[in-house]
């Protein structure tokens, strides 16, 4: 990090600069003098106060942003209206706390933030949490005087939960009610949850009785919620403030303060404990973000991404705690646990269906998430192998340690020993990582060339080429996607593509990311001063990936030669669908040549053929039906609160969701096996490893992407 901050001598000048303007303003002439002479020769350090700390943290990341980030952003008025809006929607998106009145004292602030950010100045931000704490007190009293009383479950009303289509509180007395509604669907929800346990019951609790017990039940998790809120520190609050700076520059770029950064690295090292899956506030919930390779959550396959957590119980019949409005370290502290023993998650699916799902804490194996392979049979008995990519992972403090691609290429060579005549490489969900083994990976299957192009902001695009003229493979090959494979995944398929030496199969594109970037300690911009450290880091956008051809993955994605139903395909997911993301761009492209396998002169036939059993694939149809459901579903957001309507709302979803639970839940490809070299190794594996293995072979089985890919295989070999 400090090499690549000297590289820009002038990062520190103008810092300097700044910082003279800003403690000038701050304390007396002589203040600033031993602070300069501090800076420069670390040789004296002041006493800073919080406000002075803030204030060079500030100042600190608006010159690293302008002085590294890919693409700098002018500090202006429109800035500041972009980071006034993002703001207040992070700290109030679900407007439960301010009112127009509230907003009325911070408007005066919109055209403002940039003054503030270049100055160092927090008032808007010191105003913004004095509005916000009390409003906390204010409404910690609502919820208290209207959870007291019987809510009238008979009354015909509604309440819209999705907060862009409804608008801040007019007053006070708006604000009440917009809360008694959000309240009193917790309860009508829990009442028809006990409805629907007890019908097989012996003993039927009458309404009210479910009504009381279920205020009783929301009293206490709100209870929860504001003791949790409560211990949260200024600096929380400042770390959202910040972010929403940074991330006008685009959604990539954020602030870490040192804590999160020790957590960042925890996550990369793979090393969790628990579940193996990560968890992020999705405004009152705990949303899975992510489900990590080869954990239990990922061998167990009912956790799904996106799945919302809305209750936590230890063992076997230990009692749920709901964890609605929790912070999501205290969440981590539930799920977490001892190798062996029992979590269960009570879970809202996209579907909105609930679901209770029981995971046995391990440790994440790291086998689990390395290049693996297998054996399969085409439509006529052809013989293709497959591999799974789950990441582009290498080892950058071990020389010897795993990399994916010599992995590859290794799995590569055991296929070619069993005489495969075709091979699928799956990335979907494959999020990226490593450049460099992304661009040896797709060396694997080219025989010379350029790769991809990465461009600074000094405009000097680099040209990464093949390193080998080797190629390990040279029949036909699939490259497997979906929209959560983005990045490196996008750079291969990428190339592959536009070499013809590939046929890309799955979501109508990827996920569209076409940006790289790098950490950079913030105390490293100031030597010396250690009073004020640590600053933390910022993780910010360096560089764009264009493909060969010269145009960017950013947005776009990289589009499926052959495109096959999803759940998600109508669902916003992708680079676009962030805030500020940064637009689609192109450069020039690069020459390259015609290399050992082109697939591009079958590709309107193979479509065809595709589109044309899709049709008739019952499953695809299914997926397709729910993937407009899921669409339909996620466009809803007005929710009854009349007792009856409700049940009859809940039975609709629930009816329509039966449809689709069992999806893809057969076996359909009936031979796939290990290859001769896995055979041979597992034989001398602990038993669970035999047991994952197996697992993992009998999901194939049921994969019906992987059967379509087959077809594809099997029409592109009899042309040949």
């Amino acid at each position: 990090m400090l090499r690549l901050l000297s590289e820009r001598p002038n990062f520190k000048t103008l810092l300097t600069r700044k910082l003279k303007t800003l403690l000038m303003k701050m304390r007396a002439p002589l203040f600033f003098s031993v602070l300069v002479a501090a800076l420069l020769t670390a040789a004296y350090y002041p006493r800073f106060n919080n406000a002075q700390k803030e204030a060079v943290l500030m100042q600190t990341i608006l010159m690293g942003l302008n002085q590294m980030h890919y693409k700098p952003q002018k500090i202006n008025d429109d800035f500041s209206k972009k980071a006034y809006t993002l703001y207040l929607d992070r700290l109030d998106g679900g407007k439960r706390w301010f009112t127009q009145e509230d907003l009325a004292k911070l408007t005066q602030f919109e055209l403002q933030l940039d003054d503030e950010a270049q100055t160092g100045a927090y008032d808007f931000f010191d105003l913004s949490l004095q509005l916000y704490n009390d409003a906390f007190t204010k409404t910690k009293g609502y919820y208290k005087e209207l959870l007291a009383a019987p809510f009238d479950l008979s009354v015909d009303e509604s309440i819209t939960l999705d907060s862009e289509k409804k608008p801040f509180a007019k007053d006070d007395a708006e604000l009440k009610d917009y809360w008694r509604k959000s309240l009193k669907y917790e309860v009508v929800s829990r009442v028809v949850d006990e409805i629907n346990a007890q019908k097989d019951s012996v003993i039927q609790k009458p309404v009210a009785e479910l009504e009381a017990d279920a205020r009783k039940e929301v009293q206490e998790v709100m209870d929860k919620w504001y003791q949790r809120l409560e211990m949260r520190k200024r600096s929380d609050f400042l770390n959202t403030y910040l972010n929403t700076i940074t991330n006008i520059f685009d959604p990539h770029t954020t602030y870490f303060e040192p804590v999160d950064k020790q957590s960042f690295d925890i996550q990369l090292s793979n090393r969790l404990e628990g579940i193996g899956a990560t968890l992020v506030n999705d405004e009152d919930y705990t949303k899975i973000a992510s489900i990590i390779v080869g954990g239990p959550a990922w061998r167990g396959k009912e956790l799904e991404e996106n799945d919302l957590v809305m209750k936590v119980a230890q063992g076997t019949d230990g009692e749920y705690v709901d964890i609605k409005g929790w912070l999501t370290d205290e969440v981590v502290k539930l799920i977490r646990g001892k190798k062996g023993t029992i979590v269960r998650l009570f879970v809202r699916k996209v579907d909105g269906t609930m679901k209770e799902i029981s995971i046995e804490r391990d440790l994440v194996q790291l086998e689990e998430s390395l290049a693996k392979s297998a054996i399969m049979e085409g439509p006529s008995g052809e013989t293709i192998g497959y591999i799974n990519l789950p990441s582009f992972y290498v080892d950058f403090d071990d020389p010897d340690g795993n990399n994916c691609s010599d992995d590859v290429a290794k799995e590569i060579e055991e296929l070619k020993a069993d005489n495969v005549q075709a091979i699928i490489l799956d990335l979907r969900n494959n999020g990226g990582g490593s450049l460099p083994d992304a661009i040896e990976l797709s060396g694997l299957f080219v025989e010379k060339g350029p790769i991809v192009q990465v461009n600074s902001r000094s405009g000097d695009p680099h040209v990464y080429q093949d390193p080998d003229p080797k190629v390990q493979f040279t029949g036909p090959l699939v490259v497997m996607v979906n929209e959560m494979s983005a990045s490196a995944s996008e750079i291969l398929a990428g190339a592959l593509q536009d070499y013809g030496r590939a046929i890309i199969v799955g979501s109508e594109a990827t996920y569209g990311k076409g940006t790289v970037q790098r950490f950079f300690d913030l105390d490293r911009a100031i030597p010396g001063n250690p009073e004020i450290k640590p600053l933390g880091e910022i993780k910010l956008t360096t560089q764009k990936f264009y493909r060969i051809t010269g145009g960017s993955n950013q947005l776009t994605g990289v589009k499926s030669d052959i495109v096959l139903p999803d759940n998600y395909r109508y669902l916003e997911i992708g680079e676009r669908d962030n805030d500020y993301p940064m637009e689609w761009s192109e450069i020039k492209a690069v020459p390259f040549s015609q290399q050992v396998y082109d697939v591009r002169p079958q590709l309107k036939s193979l479509r065809k053929k595709s589109e044309d059993r899709v049709k008739d694939n019952a499953t695809f149809q299914l997926i397709e039906e729910n993937a407009k459901r899921l669409k339909k579903r996620q466009e809803m957001y007005v929710y009854p609160l009349q007792l009856e309507k409700f049940q009859e709302w809940e039975a609709a979803q629930e009816a329509e969701a039966q449809k689709f639970k069992n999806i893809a839940k057969e076996p359909v490809i009936s031979n796939v096996r290990n290859t001769s070299a896995d055979k041979l190794a597992l034989q001398s594996e602990e038993e669970a490893k035999v047991a994952r293995n197996d697992n993992w072979l009998g999901n194939l089985k049921k994969d019906v992407y992987v059967e379509e890919v087959l077809n594809i295989l099997h029409d592109l070999l009899q042309t040949k």
